[in-house]
């Protein structure tokens, strides 16, 4: 039996209803939300626009409202600050790894911790990719339930087959922050199957390769299909490879042309969102055999198909060796696989079907729509998981969330609420005190963001770690849950080889009500939760910088002037008041700012020590 909830009570109704589960495609250009009606899996057109693509583009205005979707999409070019798109390449991942992005946005990426998830600041605001990503999926929400006139609560997500547990956790995140229960995340190239109907015949066995290439990744997965189960034999992409690396490669083109450098674009935005914006427009063009000729500000643009396909061919050579090591890697030979499935906008290009057809020997299939392929085949995967397809098996998965107790109470989920079983899954981990020799490991199940309003499973007590100073142990820590939802808890200090493991078994003593309610309670409380856990994160990072100021100073003392060491002082002190203060943006203001002014003074630091150690070195030598 179902009951519908109220989203903005969080109240349970008290009569039962038919309830809809939803299917969406997150996408870096472009969203999309589907369903299904009398059997048939439907998408639903943007309240903004004329059609099913919501772009992936959120924009603050200058009273902090937030616009979504088309709307956003026109303050690219006159508020590229305040605009951020493609925010799914951004999705758990550090600063590191999307540093390279930096020169092709108008958005400010703060470099923060080379751990940390990466932050982007939008005025005196800073956001993280799952506050942004939710803002998306708020919008995909609403649209339909004005369509569906009904409120919408559970949805199955997809996201790419290659996407690590920490981009499935903060895809997971965004949606639970929307106000959404996701039940699922569902692979891309899986969902493009099942909106081919490829799977739903449990007497049809195949093989099949999926080429999915969208704005900002992309990945192809070579699939088998049996009894109605899909089976990955493997997969290969690149999570920054997409139609917006194309857009780029126009836009070297034209500097090229009209002797731009990087600098200048880098300096001025709204030029580097113009180009960026005409690039898009001119790629469309060609692929549709045209002649591209346009003006922005006093320069003349044009592109040609054949020097477009020069420009990407580098790019597109990329995805070919991706398909050729996953077929590799799938064992299979290149004649069994029976059908080559194309997913996502960019595979509209020419050159593409001509590059697949040349290297699998057979045309490939771009018969639905490749944009709204995949959101068509989360509907029906939505559709299965609400029992309307009774012939197809679904694996058993674990109820809900099993995580750890980290810093300041917060709940670090381990396994996902269902995630299929037998699971098993890990993460590591550091101390936060010099000389620390034990470290509590606490379990706790739950969907809330603080481990105070989940429900403890047990907790042990790694022992007898050697002292070091805080962050260097590695602490790895292993949920394995068995096919009977009992759940062993493994840590051991991998520099030092210490050990301990407990086995659990109450995950039985929960009742379906007990878990309804348990839901219930992380959607309603949804937000308070997520601001709660960035004001704890920023609380805990602030601390750690803290500390490592003052290292940095007693370690530097004689480096630094004292008008250094006073004016790290003084930010370092400024740093404790907002800690006290308890505002994460202002915190997080106030980080930077120590950051900003510290960094060139811990390279200056390191040059003089470096420096310092060759001529010790030097000395040695001619003394032997």
């Amino acid at each position: 039996m179902k009951f519908s909830i109220d989203m903005k009570s969080g109240d349970m109704a008290s009569e039962p209803t038919q309830e809809i589960i939803v299917g969406i495609d997150l996408g870096t250009t472009n969203s999309l939300i589907a369903y299904i009606e009398n059997g048939v899996p439907k998408t639903i057109k943007s309240s903004h626009g004329q059609h099913a693509l919501t772009p992936s583009v959120i924009h603050f205005s200058d009273n902090e409202d937030i616009i979504v979707g088309e709307a956003a999409k026109l303050h690219l070019s006159d508020a590229p600050d305040k605009t951020i798109f493609s925010v799914k390449r951004l999705m758990g991942k550090s600063y590191g790894d999307i540093v390279n992005l930096k020169n092709s946005i108008g958005y400010e990426i703060i470099d923060s911790e080379e751990q940390e998830l990466v932050k982007i600041k939008v005025g005196k605001t800073f956001h993280n990719p799952v506050t942004l990503s939710a803002e998306i999926l708020k919008a995909l929400k609403a649209d339909a339930e004005t369509h569906l006139k009904t409120q919408i609560s559970k949805a199955v997500v997809t996201v790419p087959a290659y996407f690590n547990d920490a981009q499935r956790q903060a895809t997971r995140d965004a949606g639970k922050l929307a106000g959404l229960d996701v039940l699922r995340i569902v692979n891309e190239p899986t969902a493009a199957s099942l909106a081919y109907g490829i799977g739903l015949d449990k007497e049809h066995n195949t093989n099949i390769a999926v080429y999915d290439l969208g704005g900002g990744t992309f990945d192809i997965s070579i699939l088998h299909l049996e009894d109605g189960i899909f089976d990955v034999l493997s997969t290969n992409g690149d999570t920054l490879l997409g139609g917006d690396d194309f857009d780029r490669a126009i836009i070297s083109f034209w500097m090229e042309q009209l002797n731009l450098s990087h600098e200048t674009l880098v300096q001025d935005t709204e030029l580097n969102q113009l180009l960026r914006i005409a690039a898009e427009e001119a790629k469309i063009a060609v692929g549709r055999g045209e002649i591209y000729n346009h003006k922005v500000r006093n320069f003349s643009l044009s592109l040609s198909n054949e020097i477009f396909e020069n420009q990407i061919s580098p790019l597109v050579e990329r995805t070919i060796t991706c398909c050729r090591q996953a077929i590799e890697d799938s064992k299979l030979k290149i004649a069994d696989i029976e059908k080559v499935i194309l997913v996502g906008g960019s595979t509209r290009i020419p050159m593409i079907s001509r590059r697949l057809e040349e290297v699998f020997g057979k045309k490939p299939d771009n018969s639905l729509h490749p944009d709204e392929v995949v959101a068509l085949g989360a509907a029906i995967q939505a559709d299965i998981l609400a029992g309307n397809r009774k012939d197809i098996l679904l694996l058993d998965v674990t109820p809900l969330s099993l995580g750890i107790e980290t810093v300041g109470g917060l709940m670090d989920t381990i396994i996902p609420r269902n995630a299929k079983v037998p699971q098993r899954a890990g993460r590591q981990y550091t101390t936060s005190i010099d000389g620390q020799k034990n470290l509590r490991v606490s379990v706790y199940q739950g969907e809330r963001d603080l481990v105070e309003h989940n429900r403890k499973l047990g907790e042990f007590i790694l022992r007898d770690i050697p002292p070091m100073a805080a962050g260097l142990p590695k602490i790895e820590v292993h949920f394995i849950l068995d096919a009977d939802g009992i759940l062993t808890v493994k840590a051991k200090e991998l520099r030092s080889g210490v050990n301990t493991s407990v086995e659990i078994r109450s995950t039985y003593g929960i009742t379906e009500e007990e878990m309804a309610l348990m839901l219930i309670d992380s959607i309603k409380n949804a937000s308070s939760d997520v601001q709660q856990r960035a004001l704890l994160e920023a609380i805990n990072e602030a601390n750690n910088i803290i500390l490592a100021a003052d290292k940095f100073i007693v370690q530097n003392k004689n480096i630094l002037s004292p008008e250094e060491i006073h004016q790290i002082v003084q930010l370092t002190n400024e740093l404790k008041a907002q800690v006290q203060a308890k505002n994460k943006d202002e915190i997080e203001l106030a980080m930077k700012t120590l950051n900003d002014y510290s960094s060139p003074l811990a390279h200056k630091a390191l040059d003089i020590n470096i420096s310092k150690a060759l001529k010790e070195v030097s000395v040695n030598d001619n003394n032997l």
